[in-house]
């Protein structure tokens, strides 16, 4: 897994980034209105290539990877370039790989500095006007009519009528000037639809560049600006869609390069995901800017203010291409439907989503263990919670040490890097056996390593790895919520051990476990956060009473009493009212947004096959636009949670700062989990209203399972509130 920027593609990133913030600084972008188009800027590009970057070396170009050329666009569409960069890029791209006198002679006068050449998105059709991007400013525009790529020289320029945002749009009347054919045929359709994908994929990174630095001009702004005696950016009401917007546009980024790989790898949802990634983009971009305009007050809508015109843009680049929920439609024909589409050849991309060769193997050995253990018709493959732990398969999975193979041997693990055990833990979720027990005391037994004493560790280590015990968490309390610094129960000094008084709420899989991860007050006059201790309590000790609570999710927790119970100091973790830190370590790893987009997708699934056998109005509903629309949106929602999931491991193996990464995956995830199960209940009733253990009845189990998932972990609320701070740098919003 590789999910840092390749080395190799550092300088373009850096390069382009300085080149864009000296040549299309705001005041140069407010000069080039209200026609929207720089030619001072388009003679510099010009001078660097930039235009000429996918065109082939064979061709003259700079014959350079699609990956790079997405990292030029993002930083053109963070300085709003006032040129028609994605339209040359691809036109130019095209002309190359058609070949041809014509060709080659159009791609050398553009090297004068002076040419414009844009692209035609719609197909030309004489009489029927289109929108042209840049068309106001082009002396020529590539266009197809269904059988011919041609370039037509219109005989004036274009009209600019007024839009919404100053882009050199153009009406181009197809067939009133003169025109040379450059291809014919299949291969010129070919040609054509892959340079309209690729088109989609430019834009994309245009406006993921949009969105991310809208959003840094409404955080810096909203440290700025005092009222009520305190900066803005500590309102919640301020921070949250802020910081829902960030992670937003970071699933954007991760789609982009997800996207990329997939066209790479000649993965077969790759179209799909490029009209998912081109609707998400402009979704999201729609969202910052709305929000960064909001967070400026009334100063965002005076034209003396630069967020308008990233307000504006938003919108208006990707729209010349037409209804964006067409593109959520033709995402779920191309998912669903099996319609095929041209893509255009990417090159090199070095990004990677996928466990190395170490990982596979042992992801293989942990599915052929599992394929001899377990037996559908006595273990629950099916729900998700702590009834379905099986004694017999944890202790068998220990035996061979893959509960934690990120475990040293000396525990019980194999001393797996992060690579193999995400790929062994993955086997889990595809053969559908939860082990809850085995997440909690994974997450626990890491602590235990990091902050425990020897003796500790020896005395539960290696009992876990082998699958004899387990260990529950101990956070929550009545009072208290997700707030667990608020924690209540009180641990006193007892000689050289404590005596420990409360209760804990959610201690779910309690009655399973040996061990209870206890978070105590050990100095009541403390701040809250410098006053809790951590112990990890055995559950056998006398004084400790576990009484079940049912949920309406079919899911035992339990609330745990906890009076005069006597424990030594060797089950102290960490120092006395040193706590916070080591929850710190404990809470990022419960933050990584989880098994989630497995359900989800498996719920998506279900819906489409339950579609399919379903008719209306003479035809089968998975082909009705708004069906195809609604299952192809979840899809875009799981790969994005997968991909920010992956991310969360991708920095942590890159040794890069955590940006709130884990919180990030989690809130959008969960998020995700609540909204999408909802909609495919709906999109599916009556029948996804009875229960079952397949087909809908997967639908009803997982909308009932998603309404505690913006609990668990921390809830979503607070964990917004740490990407605000850590993504965005805005104040601490809470106490």
């Amino acid at each position: 897994m590789k999910l840092g920027l390749p080395e190799d593609s550092q300088p373009v990133k850096e390069m382009f980034e300085r080149f864009f913030a000296t040549e299309s600084s705001t005041a140069r972008v407010r000069a080039a209105e209200p026609l929207g188009f720089d030619p001072a800027l388009w003679r510099e590009l010009v001078k660097v290539e930039a235009p000429f970057m996918r065109v082939s070396s064979a061709a003259g170009g700079g014959g350079m990877s699609l990956f790079d050329t997405c990292l030029m666009l993002e930083q053109a569409g963070r300085r709003l370039a006032s040129v028609p960069l994605a339209e040359a890029v691809v036109a130019l791209r095209m002309l190359g790989e058609c070949g041809g006198d014509v060709a080659r002679q159009w791609i050398e006068k553009l090297r004068d500095g002076e040419t414009v050449l844009s692209l035609a998105l719609q197909t030309a059709q004489p009489g029927e006007p289109q929108l042209v991007p840049g068309g106001a400013a082009a002396k020529a525009i590539l266009c197809f009519d269904g059988r011919e790529i041609a370039i037509e020289t219109p005989a004036a320029p274009l009209a600019a009528p007024p839009t919404l945002s100053g882009t050199a749009i153009g009406v181009f009347q197809p067939g009133s000037g003169p025109r040379q054919a450059i291809a014919a045929g299949p291969d010129a359709a070919r040609i054509w639809a892959a340079g309209i994908e690729e088109w989609k994929l430019l834009t994309s990174a245009a406006l993921v560049g949009l969105s991310q630095e809208a959003l840094s001009m409404a955080a810096a702004y909203a440290c700025e600006r005092i009222a009520f005696g305190q900066p803005i950016g500590a309102n919640q009401g301020i921070a949250h869609p802020l910081a829902n917007d960030a992670i937003d546009a970071d699933g954007g980024a991760m789609l982009l390069w997800w996207t990329l790989r997939a066209i790479a790898d000649g993965h077969p949802e790759a179209a799909a995901t490029v009209s998912m990634l081109f609707w998400w983009c402009l979704r999201t971009a729609t969202s910052c800017v709305a929000h960064a305009i909001h967070t400026f007050g009334g100063y965002g809508l005076s034209v003396e203010y630069d967020i308008q015109l990233y307000h504006r843009r938003a919108k208006t680049w990707p729209l010349v291409l037409g209804d964006p929920q067409q593109e959520l439609v033709r995402a779920g024909r191309r998912l669903l439907l099996g319609e095929t589409a041209a893509l255009p050849d990417p090159g090199l991309v070095e990004v990677d989503f996928y466990p190395p060769h170490g990982g596979r193997e042992l992801a293989e050995e942990t599915r052929a263990l599992f394929n001899r253990i377990l037996d559908p018709a006595r273990h629950n493959l099916v729900d998700h919670n702590f009834e379905s732990h099986d004694w017999e398969v944890h202790r068998a999975l220990g035996a061979a040490g893959l509960l934690y193979p990120d475990w040293p041997v000396k525990w019980g693990g194999r001393g797996a890097d992060a690579d193999s055990t995400r790929a062994s833990l993955t086997v889990w979720q595809e053969v559908g056996y939860a082990g809850l027990p085995r997440s909690t005391t994974a997450m626990i037994g890491h602590i235990v390593q990091r902050f425990a004493t020897p003796e500790l560790q020896e005395e539960v280590l290696l009992r876990m790895g082998r699958g004899e015990i387990s260990a529950c968490l101990g956070y929550t309390e009545p009072s208290g919520g997700s707030d667990v610094f608020a924690a209540k129960t009180r641990a006193v000094r007892d000689g050289e051990g404590w005596i420990i008084n409360g209760q804990k709420m959610f201690t779910s899989g309690a009655e399973l476990a040996s061990y209870v991860i206890l978070i105590t007050r050990t100095d009541p006059d403390a701040p809250k956060h410098k006053g809790i201790t951590v112990f990890l309590v055995p559950l056998d000790k006398p004084g400790i009473e576990i009484h079940p609570v049912h949920t309406f999710m079919d899911e035992r927790t339990n609330a745990t009493f906890y009076s005069d119970v006597r424990v030594e100091d060797k089950y102290r973790m960490g120092e006395v009212n040193g706590g916070a830190k080591v929850l710190a370590s404990a809470l990022s790893m419960e933050q990584s947004g989880g098994y989630y987009h497995i359900v989800m997708r498996e719920m998506a699934e279900n819906v489409a096959e339950w579609a399919r056998k379903q008719q209306r109005d003479g035809r089968p509903l998975i082909e009705d636009p708004n069906v195809l629309a609604r299952i192809a949106r979840v899809h875009a929602d799981c790969r994005i949670c997968e991909a920010l999931s992956g991310r969360v491991l991708g920095m942590r193996l890159a040794g890069l700062p955590d940006m709130a990464y884990g919180p990030a995956a989690k809130v959008f995830s969960t998020e995700a989990f609540i909204v999408d199960s909802a909609d495919l209940l709906d999109l599916a009733a009556p029948w996804s209203l009875l229960r079952g253990q397949e087909g809908l009845g997967v639908v009803e189990k997982g909308y009932r399972h998603s309404t505690a998932t913006t609990i668990y972990g921390g809830t979503s609320e607070v964990l917004r509130s740490m990407v605000a701070e850590r993504r965005l740098g805005l104040p601490r919003s809470r106490a």
